[in-house]
């Protein structure tokens, strides 16, 4: 029971990593972190119901995962729309102000 969980996982993971790598629109690798997020959390809790010694550390830890989860994505947003009035685009390309 617990290799299906960590299957699901891993391909969740796996479909998040490849969206922040090889996407360019700004909001999909957003989205393609917070997948990742959702991935390590999916782990905690297998890991906390089915481990050597089930306890309710990876539920606890979970919870802080999605606290930082929803605050990367508020902040993340709020860069991407101030990012966007100033550039009028949301392509990753484009944003390479820090480089000069």
């Amino acid at each position: 029971m617990l290799s299906s969980y960590l299957t699901l996982a891993a391909v969740l993971f796996c479909i998040g990593f490849y969206g922040v790598l090889t996407k360019r629109n700004a909001i999909i690798v957003l989205l393609s972190i917070e997948l990742m997020l959702n991935a390590v959390n999916l782990n905690l809790v297998a890991f906390a119901k089915y481990g050597v010694h089930p306890a309710l550390t990876g539920q606890i830890f979970s919870l802080f995962t999605m606290t930082v989860a929803a605050a990367e994505a508020a902040v993340g947003i709020a860069v991407l729309i101030v990012l966007y009035r100033s550039r009028a685009t949301v392509n990753t390309d484009e944003f390479d102000e820090l480089r000069r």
